[in-house]
Parts: C-alpha cells; structure tokens; sequence
C-alpha cells in the first residue's frame, strides 16, 4: 500500500491513497509511505517506509515521520521503520517494485490528474539504471543527457523508444524492457508501441523519431558515472552506541565496536547501531520510555548530522523483541526464546556444543528441494565415490579400503558421481588439512580445477576445511568419516604412531556420523557423547551418561576401523584405572546436562560479487529469485552454514577467477565475524545442484539447459512506418520490439517439437516468441500479467494451446 503526503500545512496534511496500477511511480516532489506485509510460517512481518522526494517541502517530511509513528502504534509497535531518501533507496524497499521505480518531475497536487487524463500527450526522457533492480529518473530531452554506458528511454506517450549504451549489458537492457513493457501496459493499458535501438545504425527509423525530439546529436557520447557504493570493509565497520538526552543535548556514547554480542543491547534503553555510515539503525528497548521511542528518527537525523554522514543516508528503527533479518546479521550470535525448529526458523544448540541430530526420509530430496537445500544433501549418498591424496603437488589415489580417513596432514580431491533422471552430476571437494602446507592447499586447487576440466566444467566445487565437514561429505562415507589431527596417509610416512589416541564419535546413523581426534586428555571428554581411546593393548568405548543407543551402535561400527585392538565398553563413572592411566589421569570436563537455547538461522542472502574496481563491493538483491542470476554474474548465496557461488556463463574471466577469493573476503569483511572456515561451494550455471536451487522459490531446471546455446536476448528493433506511430489501437509493435527476441507466426510454434522449431527458439517458452497481438489472442492477457502467475498455472494454460 502506498500514500503520499499532500502538499499543505502539517495539521492539514493528509495521506492519500495511491492507485495500484501507479505502484513504482514517485513524484520528487513529494513524501510516500509503503506499507509491506510478507507472510511468513509464523504470521506476518510487516515493514513500514516512508520516502523522502528530493524536491519535498520540510512539512511533508514531517508529517510522512509523524504518520509512519501513528501507523506504528496502531500496529502495536511490531513493523519495522524505514527512512528512505530518493536515488538511495535501501535494497528492500527496490524489491518491491519488480518492473523498476521512476522518479516524477512535479508532485501530485500539480501533476497527477493531468497526467491521468493526458497520458498520451507526454514527452519525457527517462535514465534508467540498474541490473537487479531499476530506477528510472527524469531528466533533461536532451542528448547532452545521454551516456554510453546506459539504458534511456524516451517516452512519447503512443510510442516509447529504448535507447541502449553501446556498453551497457545484457541484463541492463533486459531490466530496460521489463520496465518500458510496465509503461505501456499498465499507464497506456497496453495502447503504446515500444521501440528499441540496441545500434543506431541498424535503426534508421527510430533513430529519425528521436532527432525529430531531441534535435541532432553533436559530440561523442561520454561516459556513465557509477553510483556510489559502500564496499565490505566499510560496511563491516559497526558501531553501536546508548543515544540519549542531557540538558536537552544529544549524548552519544559509544559502547561497543565488531564484533557485536546481542546482549550489548538493554531493554531500558534505545540503542544506534551505525553501519559504517552506510546505515543507521536505531534499536528500541521493550522497557524504554514512550518519549524515547518517538524520538527514533529525530535522533537518528541529528547522529547523522554529527557524524557529517550524507543526508541521503538509510535508516531503519527495529523493536525489541521484534528486529529484521538485516539487523540480526550484524551480531556475532542471536538467540530468541520459545522458537520451534524448522525450516528458515531456527536450529537448537547446546552450551556444550552438541547439535541435536535431526532424521529425515531422503525419498524426500528430489520432490522437496527446500528439503535438500535445509539438510545440504544433494541426493541419498548412493553415488560413487573416487578419493585421491595431493602428493609431490599431484594426484595420488587412495586405497578404497581406506576411504574415509583424512589426515591433518594432508589435502585431499574426492569426486562425487551420482544420477538424478538419468543425468549424470559431478561433485568435487577439496579437502584441506589443518597441518597441510600452502604448496599442498595451492596443489590441490590448482588440481580441481584440472578435474573439473576432465569432466566437461559441470562440476560443483566444495571447498573444506578440516573440521567443517558438510552434511553430504559425511553422508558419502557411510558413517567411517574419521579425522585424524596430524599426519599422513603418504606410503613414505615416517611418523611413529600415538601410543595413546583419543577420538570423539558424533552421530546416529551413517548419513551424520563423524569422528574427530581430540587431545588424549580427560579434559577432552564430554558426557553427552562416546569417545574411542586407542591403546597399544585396548580400545575402550567410552559412553557419556548423555549419549543415545544410535550413537553407542555408530561408534562400534568405528572402533574396528581405527583399532584393531579387543574392544572394551565403559560407562561414564564406572571407568578403570588403566582408562584414567592412558589419558594421564583424571581431570574436570563437560558433563553439564544438555542446555537447548534457540539460535537463529539466518534467512538466505543474496549478492552480486564485484571487485574490477579495486574495492569489495557485494549488492544485495532482496527477495530473490532465479532470474535474477545473469548469465554475465558472479553471485553469492550466504546460507550461514555455508557459501555457494554461483558462475554465470558469460561472465568475465577476472570475476571468475577471483570468485573464491570474493568469498573469502565476504567472510572476513562480515560485520558478524565469521567462521573463516565456513565451505565455498562453486556452482555452474546450468549444473546447480539441489542444495542451491532449494533455497530459491521456484526453480526451472530447463531454463538453461537447452540444446541451444545459453539463451541470449537480442534487441532489434523497428517500427514498420510512421501509420504504425500514429495507431493507438495496436496493442503491441513489430515483433522484434515486443519480446527483445524476435517474434515468430503461431502456425511455427504451436504443437511443433523441438526438432520443428525455427533455430535458437527456447522450447521450454515457445510463448515467449509470439508476438504481443498473437500472445494476447491465444491467452486472453498480457505477457507481463502472464509471467505474474504461478508457475503451474503457466504450465496449465501453455499445454492447453500448444504451446508446452
């Protein structure tokens, strides 16, 4: 829902309710206030915008804050707040508005009913910018406007022009179509003609319709300016602060730098977390005082003021009890209380670091890929399995009869196999020994990305880390995963083996059991779990009071792998001398009873990698969807528990190469403090496995995995002649402008297999290359309301007229 401010005095000042069809249009000359409810397992979460137009008077501004309070209140105090300010909009708030936001000239007392009732009689030039999401701003009818490095689009009510930069990219004009196909069918109610110049050579036609506007074009093109963004070191500086009043003076104090711990925050207290002047976010406290949460964005604006921070800078204030997913991501650790588990919700841990172990059918996987995404499992395990050692910096196969020990000393390449609909899919991971040297961790890269090649690039690549061992990575042994602290499993090893060795068993069952090497020492026990100790005459199975049946059965299966020794049982309080001997004697350790508390689990993130300007720079996409991944991308999906990146075909080989160190960077440059251990998961495009598609909404598997090579839009472009200028009644134009592909006949489309299409024509979006007057007869709407629907009512209507 959107309202704007009205132009008057405060008391007078009312909200007045925007139509729907001009959702994404903002005059700059006034204030608006977004109300957004998204419905989630639990209910809804709502968040609360208010917008700031660069030409609004200070009275709308003021009565926009004072409403988003009102609001605020009557809503119990639960939304989230948000400040937004024109041309810097925060990630969210874009989201919103799929087609893109256009900045107005004017406000809507002097400008909105004469734009109502003379929606043909425009002439305006908008500068669109944006991949994921667009804004168009008005500018100038002018050439002097123009750059060469973006989309503009010049609006002449019955026709709209899209001029494309010679440099700017695929996606760019992709987001310029979305957004002037937005125009014409939901201002124009489809009565306007779009036409596009993707070379200027090639388009004498359009070409003379924007001189006859523009008047001709003297000079050479400049360059486009890139917008300002706040890099990763800057957003990563967090601090936060106790903001109150003294003798009617602001009092900011600084508490606390990164990284930041949630209970930092009192309840009796109102709290600014500044994000290295990129955001403010101002935390209310449930117990502080009325006034004090009035005053949340005053006090916000006079921070930003004092810090000499933009004006233009995003705020959001968040309610105790009540904090958004981006705030919760700036500390170290969130723990919320009476949280069930589930998927997106939270995960319990204890105190004394044992995760509870969850069953799940893996017949599931491939009819629930959230199910495969939440329990990082590709497939049940069944694959086949090929491990070999990094040695003198090359391959060196393992004995199979030891799959599944890794030593600290070593890097290691295991490849995954495995079948879904009978295509093959390849897994590579690359494991890295706590005590492995550099030349092996560089070895052993360099030779995965050599395997990848022998296997066509298809692989996924898993990067990790001794001791954060993936979920499916455990699945694929089978139970026997055993790691050993130091080391090697090399012929030529010439250490002695430990007299005394002590490993920790953790696990029920062979899809999550995992042996680590603990210090031989008492200390090193934990009453929850059984512990293995190896000796040159005996293996004591060691059962903690905490442990279950499962876990006791798993850890004889392990005993006869790492000991070939009699096996003897012991139970917790009940051990022998000889035990305590062998660790050197007795000593405190963890026996506390297990303590759940409720930690969050993160909502997945996505990001748009780039680092071409010497700077760390990631922009979020909220709310994202499949499409949202270019072909020219690196992106980066943030799933807490691990990192994918994912590889677009297209994209340049700087951003390709530099992916994992992206990713490593996004890791230490997380306000958060993150595990630098955390697995890099590298994703191809076109070869995602359902661990990653799991995690988006609705994933179409046959997107780009077509017989022709990746789908490309082209943007042609024409207008037939001027008598189709002229022509309000035609619903669309020539084909070419209409789906940016060009259009085809329906005869050539319509019930024809793939063999029968004409050349580079998708056969999974036959309908995609009708023409819009085609489209609309066949299907009875447009394709911009078509692509709206719901993925199977799209599959239903396509089969029904041949076109599936």
């Amino acid at each position: 829902v959107s309202y704007s401010s009205q132009k008057s005095m405060l008391p007078k000042m009312k909200m007045i309710p925007i139509p729907e069809k001009a959702y994404g249009s903002f005059f700059e000359g006034d204030c608006y206030i977004i109300l957004y409810n998204k419905k989630t397992s639990n209910g809804f979460i709502t968040d609360l915008h208010y917008w700031i137009g660069k030409d609004s008077s200070q009275d709308e501004q003021g009565a926009a804050a004072f409403y988003i309070t009102q609001i605020d209140d009557m809503l119990g105090g639960s939304p989230v707040q948000h400040r937004e300010v024109e041309g810097h909009e925060s990630e969210a708030f874009k989201s919103y508005f799929k087609s893109g936001i256009i900045y107005k000239k004017g406000g809507v007392a002097s400008g909105f009913r004469h734009v109502e009732t003379n929606m043909y009689n425009i002439r305006r030039l908008l500068h669109v910018k944006g991949k994921k999401h667009v804004s168009a701003t008005e500018v100038e009818l002018s050439w002097d406007s123009f750059n060469k490095d973006d989309v503009f689009l010049l609006d002449l009510g019955k026709v709209l022009i899209q001029w494309n930069g010679p440099d700017c990219n695929i996606a760019e004009k992709s987001r310029g179509l979305a957004l002037a196909r937005s125009i014409r069918d939901d201002e124009r109610g489809g009565r306007a003609q779009i036409g596009i110049i993707d070379n200027e050579k090639d388009s004498p036609d359009l070409m003379q319709i924007m001189n006859t506007v523009l008047g001709e074009r003297r000079g050479a093109l400049g360059v486009g300016i890139p917008d300002e963004k706040a890099d990763e070191l800057q957003k990563a500086n967090v601090r936060l602060y106790h903001v109150y009043e003294k003798d009617n003076n602001l009092v900011v104090q600084e508490i606390a730098t990164r990284p930041l711990t949630q209970d930092l925050l009192q309840h009796e207290d109102c709290h600014i977390l500044d994000q290295g002047g990129f955001k403010i976010y101002v935390w209310r406290g449930k117990d502080s005082s009325k006034e004090e949460k009035k005053a949340a964005f005053s006090r916000a604006v006079s921070f930003i003021q004092a810090k000499g921070y933009p004006a233009t800078t995003n705020v959001e204030v968040v309610n105790d009890g009540a904090e958004s997913a981006m705030f919760k991501q700036l500390f170290k650790r969130w723990t919320e209380k009476e949280e069930t588990q589930g998927l997106g919700k939270v995960c319990t841990t204890s105190k004394i670091a044992k995760v509870e172990q969850v069953k799940f059918d893996v017949s599931q996987l491939h009819a629930r890929p959230e199910l495969a995404a939440e329990q990082r499992m590709v497939d049940d395990a069944s694959g086949k399995v090929e491990v070999w050692r990094i040695e003198d910096l090359h391959m060196q196969p393992v004995d199979p009869r030891t799959y599944g020990q890794f030593y600290g000393g070593d890097c290691y390449l295991v490849l995954y196999t495995y079948l879904i609909s009978g295509r093959t899919h390849y897994i590579i991971y690359m494991w890295q020994g706590r005590h492995a040297s550099v030349d092996e961790i560089t070895a052993c890269a360099f030779n995965a990305v050599e395997l990848d090649k022998k296997y066509g690039n298809e692989p996924v690549q898993v990067r990790v880390t001794m001791g954060r061992e993936p979920q499916h990575f455990l699945a694929i042994f089978k139970g026997s995963l055993i790691i050993y602290e130091r080391g090697t499993s090399r012929a030529q090893n010439n250490e002695p083996e430990p007299l005394v060795r002590l490993f920790q068993v953790r696990g029920t069952d062979e899809f999550n059991t995992k042996t680590i090497e603990v210090p031989a020492r008492a200390s090193s026990l934990n009453s929850n779990d059984v512990f293995l100790l190896t000796t040159n005459q005996v293996c004591y199975l060691w059962c903690g009071k905490g442990c279950s049946g499962d876990e006791r059965e798993m850890a004889k299966i392990v005993a006869n792998i790492v000991s070939k020794r009699d096996k003897q049982t012991v139970l917790e309080g009940q051990e022998p001398v000889e035990f305590w001997a062998a660790l050197g004697g007795k000593a405190p350790y963890a026996s506390d009873k297990r303590f759940q508390e409720s930690t969050v689990r993160y909502e997945p993130r996505l990001f748009e990698c780039s680092n071409q300007t010497g700077r760390f720079i990631m922009t979020e996409v909220v709310g994202f969807c499949q499409d949202d991944l270019d072909e020219d991308d690196v992106m980066l999906l943030d799933t807490w528990e691990e990192i994918f990146l994912w590889i677009g075909k297209t994209s340049n080989t700087y951003e390709k190469n530099e992916a994992v160190s992206s990713a490593k960077d996004y890791l230490k440059t997380h306000p958060a403090g993150r595990d630098l251990t955390t697995p890099i998961i590298m994703v191809k495009q076109g070869y995602e496995p359902l661990t990653f598609t799991g995690w988006f909404s609705a994933w179409d598997p046959y997107k780009w995995s077509r017989t022709s090579p990746a789908y490309k839009p082209h943007f042609n472009s024409n207008v037939n002649s001027s008598s189709n200028y002229q022509n309000n009644n035609a619903p669309s134009v020539v084909s070419a402008v209409t789906n940016g592909n060009g259009a085809y006949p329906r005869e050539v489309l319509i019930n024809k297999t793939v063999d029968e299409l004409p050349e580079g024509v998708d056969p999974a979006k036959k309908e995609y290359y009708l023409s819009d007057a085609d489209f609309h007869d066949i299907f009875g709407k447009s394709k911009n309301e078509f692509y709206q629907m719901p993925r199977w009512k799209q599959q239903n209507e396509k089969k029904q007229h041949g076109l599936f």
